[in-house]
């Protein structure tokens, strides 16, 4: 990986926004909850795709295996940082609740990185 810390920063960050949105539109969730899981996979894309715009601003090198490696790492950042959260916390859920319902999601995460590493590597090469 290029920029560990800057992968393992915009992880965090990945996590945190989303999960932040989540908790500002949490009576939307419980109101109108088709509204909700519209929402919030649009704020992960977009997310995604900001934090892959600034991690790849200087792309060189084999940018497809950087883009794996990154959505691999943010992947398994998302479902570790949500863990506690729907475990042990609040949320409480079964793990097989979780995948279902928030944890499918974040299979965005590495098919935007893959996708995007694909499209650079045209542009440099």
């Amino acid at each position: 990986m290029r920029d560990t810390k800057k992968a393992v920063w915009y992880g965090f960050l990945l996590w945190l926004i989303p999960f932040c949105v989540a908790v500002a539109l949490f009576r939307v969730r419980t109101d109108n909850r088709p509204l909700f899981d519209s929402i919030m996979p649009v704020v992960l894309t977009v997310c995604v795709m900001w934090l892959l715009n600034l991690y790849f601003q200087a792309a060189t090198g084999n940018v497809v295996r950087e883009a794996l490696l990154l959505g691999g790492l943010w992947l398994l950042m998302s479902l570790a940082l949500d863990y506690p959260m729907f475990s042990y916390g609040p949320m409480k859920m079964s793990l097989a609740e979780y995948a279902s319902d928030i944890g499918v999601a974040y299979l965005l995460i590495p098919a935007a990185t893959i996708g995007a590493g694909f499209l650079l590597r045209r542009r440099t090469a």
